[in-house]
């Protein structure tokens, strides 16, 4: 069923992971230069895979354990968008001068939100429709 609420949360990692992370900053260089995913090849690419994968699982309404174990898939690639992320900013900071972290990292922390509470929707969906086979 397309106009359940994972529907929503679904619709929202993939407006954070298509179009934010080429608008906000990721972080900014030493030499002052924000650097914006688009700038940084597998950073985009990753960005892009997060948001085919949520609307495979979008697309997938029919199919909930497919759509539960897409959405798996996709928390466990922007955990590494997350590290690499945090990795990064390790690096940044032991610089000579002071660069700063960008918003745009915070965006694989929200969209993991958003796919936890998909699956939670997803999950209770499943759950009712397993009670109700029951009651047959």
């Amino acid at each position: 069923m397309i106009q359940r609420i994972q529907t929503v949360y679904l619709a929202v990692v993939i407006l954070l992971t298509a179009v934010l992370p080429f608008w906000l900053n990721l972080w900014t260089d030493a030499a002052g230069e924000e650097v914006y995913a688009r700038q940084e090849i597998l950073i985009s690419a990753a960005f892009y895979t997060s948001a085919a994968l949520a609307l495979f699982a979008l697309l997938g309404f029919k199919n909930r354990k497919n759509q539960f174990v897409l959405n798996r898939f996709n928390m466990l690639l922007n955990l590494f968008l997350l590290g690499f992320f945090v990795y990064r900013a390790l690096n940044l900071s032991g610089e000579t001068s002071v660069s700063e972290k960008g918003i745009g990292m915070l965006i694989p922390i929200v969209s993991i939100v958003f796919l936890v509470m998909a699956n939670k929707a997803i999950k209770k969906d499943e759950d009712l429709v397993k009670s109700v086979d029951r009651l047959r």
